[in-house]
């Protein structure tokens, strides 16, 4: 037998067990989706958001520790002296506040967590199989954006910090137990929201629930992992070395938790719409696969006049 023709009766298999087809019909959906690259975008602009984000924190850092270095060494002993950037800035320089530099990295920042939030509508979007048309327009999209990135840019910041806190530094059972409550609570309002408001498809708010779960979860084990690495791993490198190391691990940790985002996303679409169980070979087409391409087709309907039919060979 063929290494083909035996994935075909693997995959035949796999239709006469529902939870994994369940799954499987999932990461069929991801592919079809190309999760990968709308998780590469969402990544992309969170990276570059980091930059203008990390101008204002030394400029904020300048205005509260000009003139006091007993603050400035107990920030240096923390969690933020960790990092290299900043602690050479700590160690080497007094810092000042800049008003035009906190004007810049205000703006910077606005215009990244845009694009953070423009490309999570466009993969929920296209996630849910809604039509260009039905999207919002150019000035709706923004304003929406604009709003939820004061949401959701809280919900990150305060659940990330009560993650940090558990993974960054050694403290009582009470502490940390409260630090992972705190955080997976604020990271299932995080991801309820998002889910809800980013995308064009009406969907009540217990349907979501499944993949809201699943997206909390996979990004507070993401967020102790992230604490974990800079406090024990990353602290332990070179300047050099360090700079490298953060790039590359930010990269890895942002891009990683788009994906978790976009698969957890499909699970509820997969759910909801009972795409499953699906054939990874189109041998044969079962009805789960018919509704899924067809509605992907139907994403690239762009005025009201224009209609996609989608016909398949060998059926009716």
């Amino acid at each position: 037998m063929s290494v083909t023709d035996r994935l075909r009766a693997l995959d035949r298999a796999q239709q006469q067990r529902p939870r994994l087809s369940f799954l499987a019909a999932v990461v069929k959906k991801f592919g079809d989706d190309q999760g990968g690259q709308l998780a590469g975008l969402i990544a992309y602009y969170a990276f570059v958001s980091l930059f203008p984000l990390l101008l204002v924190l030394v400029t904020v850092l300048g205005f509260v520790l000009q003139g006091d270095p007993g603050e400035q060494k107990r920030i240096l002993d923390g969690a933020l002296g960790q990092f290299p950037l900043l602690s050479d800035q700590l160690k080497l320089h007094s810092l000042t506040g800049s008003d035009i530099a906190l004007a810049i990295g205000v703006l910077g920042s606005l215009l990244a967590g845009m694009g953070i939030t423009g490309a999570t509508q466009n993969a929920f979007n296209r996630i849910w199989s809604v039509p260009f048309k039905d999207r919002p327009n150019f000035l709706i999209a923004h304003l929406r954006g604009l709003g939820m990135l004061a949401i959701l840019g809280t919900l990150f910041i305060v659940s990330t910090t009560a993650a940090g806190f558990v993974g960054a530094s050694s403290h009582a059972a009470p502490a940390v137990i409260a630090g992972v409550l705190v955080a997976f609570v604020l990271n299932l309002a995080l991801f309820m929201t998002a889910f809800k408001l980013l995308t064009s498809v009406e969907v009540p708010w217990r349907d979501l629930l499944p993949g809201v779960i699943v997206a909390a979860v996979c990004w507070q084990l993401l967020q102790h992992l992230g604490g974990f690495y800079v406090d024990h791993e990353l602290k332990r490198t070179g300047p050099l070395y360090g700079v490298f190391a953060l790039v590359l691990g930010l990269l890895a940790w942002l891009y990683l938790g788009a994906q978790l985002t976009i698969f957890a996303a499909e699970i509820n679409v997969v759910r909801l719409r009972r795409l499953w169980p699906r054939s990874f070979f189109s041998d044969p087409l079962l009805d789960a696969d018919r509704r899924a391409l067809t509605s992907s087709a139907e994403i690239e309907e762009r005025i009201d006049e224009e209609n996609v039919e989608v016909n398949f060979e060998g059926t009716e």
